[in-house]
């Protein structure tokens, strides 16, 4: 079994990962911004169903300075490196997210080629490939890459194009012996394991809490958390995954009146509030001018998209869970966990 260390050890994708590794019999350390998280880490795994005192190590590290790196990856075969800011509101300026996703990247790789580390996986998102480009019949798949410039590309997204090519060029340039996967999910839903959970999860706790009006004409692709943090494990130890990218999405793009329906449809009185109306696009665009969250999905207004996991499958044998699936579970653990209204 191999010593792997997993970075932002409080987040959504990472206590996934964690939870399986240990399952899986590995030796798991993680790195928290502050100790102080510790106790909220071991709650989420004790809610994802790993058995009293986790034999998991806390290393205190940030993205956005050294300490703490080169002591949280030493001796470790492995780094699942998934911390990246990804806050639910808009920075004042980009490079607020940036700057700490692309040097914090920078940091995780020099210190794991320092330490001998075999290989990093990096959890980038669709967003490095599925952005700023012409409007495309074809499933986005490993090839494309996000053009930064382009007219729909917003904070996060660069974020994640930037950091990602960076990684590649380190790698390139000064990786020594050190090698790189990255995987790339859409949104992420799945089992909620405590109120840290990933920004697409608040479309399903909006719309189960009738806080949403109606759906907007947006689609976006799916994939259940469990799935993605199956599909770093394997691009961390397979052979074939060394210098690949793996897109991590369930099926085609669903929108948000498709995911709305399955609440319907799947969850009965609990999804009493859900709306099922489809808003017209001029509706959203005035609600904009007076909500910043809003006006950052203006650009995705109407635009169908889809991605292929054609890639994880064959290469790699990854079989995920049914968007519906996915959908459904998230529900079912904020039902559960009492995160929605009464």
């Amino acid at each position: 079994m191999a010593k792997v260390l997993v970075t932002g050890g409080s987040g959504f994708i990472a206590a996934h990962c964690i939870l399986q590794l240990l399952a899986a019999g590995h030796d798991v350390r993680t790195t928290v911004r502050n100790l102080k998280r510790e106790a909220d880490v071991r709650a989420m795994l004790k809610e994802g169903g790993a058995a009293g005192d986790v034999p998991l190590q806390f290393f205190a590290a940030d993205l956005e300075g050294d300490a703490g790196w080169a002591e949280a990856v030493a001796g470790c075969d492995y780094v699942l490196h998934v911390a990246s800011p990804f806050p639910p509101g808009v920075p004042k300026h980009e490079d607020e997210l940036i700057v700490p996703a692309r040097e914090g990247a920078l940091r995780v790789l020099r210190a794991s080629r320092d330490a001998g580390v075999k290989r990093v996986v990096l959890t980038s998102s669709f967003a490095a490939c599925g952005y700023g480009q012409k409007p495309q019949k074809a499933p986005f798949d490993e090839t494309n890459w996000t053009n930064p410039d382009g007219d729909d590309v917003r904070a996060y997204v660069k974020s994640k194009t930037l950091a990602e090519r960076a990684a590649w060029d380190f790698i390139a340039k000064e990786g020594g012996a050190l090698e790189l996967s990255t995987v790339l999910p859409v949104g992420v839903f799945g089992p909620v394991l405590g109120p840290d959970y990933s920004t697409s999860i608040l479309l399903v706790q909006r719309l189960m809490d009738g806080a949403m009006p109606g759906a907007p004409r947006l689609s976006f692709g799916i994939v259940d958390v469990r799935d993605v943090a199956d599909l770093h494990i394997r691009a961390m130890t397979d052979p074939a995954a060394k210098g690949e990218r793996f897109l991590a999405v369930a099926g085609d793009f669903l929108t948000i009146k498709q995911i709305a329906l399955i609440l319907k449809a799947r969850m009965g009185a609990a999804a009493k509030r859900v709306p099922t109306t489809e808003l017209p696009n001029w509706l959203v665009r005035i609600a904009a001018m007076n909500d910043e969250a809003v006006k950052q999905i203006l650009p995705e207004l109407g635009k169908m998209k889809n991605a292929s996991n054609a890639k994880a499958k064959r290469v790699l044998g990854w079989a995920p869970r049914s968007n519906e699936d996915a959908v459904v579970a998230t529900a079912e653990s904020m039902v559960k966990l009492g995160l929605l209204k009464g």
